[in-house]
């Protein structure tokens, strides 16, 4: 068993996939070894959250996530602790392997109630876990809640009910636990997406993975996580020029702020050079805070030497210089107001599109309401399934898309998508997405490739925020700093 961390590297399967893996481990194991395992380690992971516990409540659905949790009391009750058992379903309707786990419980001494004990020092959710096909309801839905507004520890087995595994999505509004109560999840066999994007982190909480010593196999990974990126030594025989320029080209009237954030950030993440190209005309052409930025008008840089970050605070100013951009600049972030000039104009889709269809590195960074207007569909529908917009993007543009947002999802023709693990609501604040934009810049301007360009800024980016001092503010000018 191991706790995921942001440095873990590990798979991530979905729904379908880990149910083929299941049964192709059930085809040779004799009956009942998935559950005895799944059931031991989800008590193993309950004993080391409650080690002293004088009660815990188990909460087991109709299924064989039901199965888990009969099984997880069982183990619990022979080894000193009190478990109380609520379920929901009858003896009839369980599959083979949750109906002999029932047996066992039964069989150890663990007490069945009809409502739950009044103290319990943690419970486990064991309802429904990837089997959700509608919204919990009823006396499901009061469990829940009560599991989720109390003071007790959660643990929830497999995925938390009512979150989707596939795309981190909720059925039903949890709400947002006391600082003090712990929520754990207990992914089993294989891990799935959900609980690392969208609504999936805050509802999992903590997650841990048991793979019940069995192996994907064949099956193709749905998404990865990618831990933390490998340092890049610089060569001491180097010089400015091995790490490439970049060019910040944004700032309209008003919004100088947001290209200034994103060449400070560049700055800081090592760019060898960086111009800053303001669209406001007026902008004095010095930062006497950071004198090593060089102002530039848009027109007097040669793009073809250098990666661009584009549209950060940009306005509708960008639009005029869009299409040059696109056509002239070595390397290509495109961020902000360049992504909302795209989504309306045909012409400078079609100039994204050959770009890409040249090999000419190019990655765009859409918020979820951004991403919408590219797809021209909403935002909601957007985070409804983020792995699946990212992909329609990919597929539309043909560039290296990251999704920004809980869970950033980065996505690459032909390769496995990444949820990034890094970064908390910290990052929600004015600026942060133009300090993204120019780190992604700095690692394309230093040569890598443009996938681990984009995840190793979307990494590091989200790991300041994460160990940044809690009694002090973040703001995007110190995000930049680093």
């Amino acid at each position: 068993m191991q706790r995921i961390t942001a440095a873990t590297t590990a798979d991530l399967f979905d729904v379908a996939a880990s149910r083929r893996i299941e049964q192709a481990a059930a085809a040779v194991l004799p009956p009942h070894t998935l559950m005895q395992r799944a059931g031991l380690a989800v008590a193993r992971l309950a004993m080391a959250m409650a080690p002293h516990a004088r009660t815990i409540w188990v909460a087991c659905g109709p299924g064989n996530n039901g199965g888990d949790g009969f099984e997880a009391a069982a183990q619990l009750q022979q080894r000193g602790f009190t478990a109380v058992v609520t379920r929901i379903g009858d003896d009839s309707r369980l599959p083979a392997d949750a109906r002999a786990s029932l047996q066992r419980a039964r069989d150890a001494g663990v007490r069945f109630a009809d409502a739950p004990p009044q103290h319990a020092e943690l419970a486990i959710d064991a309802l429904l876990g990837i089997g959700a096909a509608r919204p919990p309801k009823g006396l499901m839905a009061d469990w829940l809640r009560r599991m989720h507004t109390g003071p007790a520890a959660v643990l929830s087995v497999d995925t938390p009910s009512g979150l989707n595994a596939d795309t981190g999505m909720l059925s039903m509004d949890f709400p947002v636990p006391s600082t003090a109560v712990r929520r754990a999840c207990l992914s089993l066999l294989t891990l799935k997406p959900g609980p690392f994007t969208a609504q999936g982190r805050d509802a999992a909480g903590d997650v841990w993975f048991d793979d019940l010593g069995i192996a994907p196999a064949a099956e193709r990974a749905t998404a990865r996580l990618a831990g933390a990126p490998p340092e890049q030594p610089r060569r001491h025989a180097s010089h400015k020029g091995s790490y490439g320029d970049v060019a910040v080209i944004g700032g309209a009237p008003g919004m100088a702020g947001a290209a200034l954030l994103a060449a400070s950030a560049a700055l800081n993440a090592g760019a060898g050079r960086v111009f800053v190209a303001p669209l406001d005309t007026q902008l004095a052409m010095l930062d006497a805070v950071q004198p090593e930025l060089m102002f530039r008008r848009p027109e007097a840089l040669d793009l073809s030497a250098m990666t661009v970050v584009c549209g950060c605070g940009g306005g509708s100013a960008v639009r005029d210089l869009l299409a040059r951009v696109m056509e002239t600049a070595h390397a290509l972030v495109l961020d902000a107001d360049a992504l909302n000039a795209i989504a309306v104009e045909d012409a400078l889709q079609t100039l994204l599109v050959a770009r890409t269809q040249a090999a000419r590195a190019t990655v765009l960074t859409p918020h979820p309401l951004e991403a919408a207007r590219l797809l021209n569909v909403n935002a909601i529908e957007v985070q409804s399934d983020r792995l699946r917009a990212a992909h329609r993007l990919v597929e539309r543009f043909g560039a290296t898309v990251v999704l920004k947002g809980s869970g950033t999802i980065v996505a690459a023709a032909g390769i496995t998508p990444v949820i990034n693990t890094t970064g908390n609501a910290r990052l929600a604040t004015a600026g942060t997405g133009d300090v993204l934009a120019g780190m992604i810049g700095a690692a394309l301007a230093a040569g890598r490739p443009t996938m681990a360009a984009a995840c190793e800024a979307v990494w590091r980016h989200g790991h300041i925020a994460d160990r940044w001092p809690a009694e002090s503010p973040l703001t995007a000018s110190a995000l930049a700093r680093g």
